[in-house]
């Protein structure tokens, strides 16, 4: 979920997906997941992950972790 203020870079992995096949890949994606632009280290953006405000009202912030990898990483 991106934030306005006190953000942190965490790690992702850059996919790619051929243009033919995006359309009912997002179809798959469940709320509250969406696709949305995420702003990349090299000031570049990718479509990617994002996520409703709603879905992160009791969720772990795992930020501080450095990203989804470190999370489960963590929980092993």
């Amino acid at each position: 979920m991106r934030v306005k203020d006190q953000g942190v870079a965490i790690d992702v992995e850059v996919w790619r997906v051929p243009a033919e096949h995006f359309g009912s890949f997002v179809a798959g994606i469940p709320a509250p997941l969406g696709i949305g632009k995420v702003k990349l280290e090299d000031g570049s953006e990718v479509s990617g992950f994002m996520c409703e405000s709603l879905g992160v009202a009791d969720a772990t912030d795992i930020s501080a972790l450095g990203g989804w990898r470190q999370y489960l990483a963590s929980k092993r």
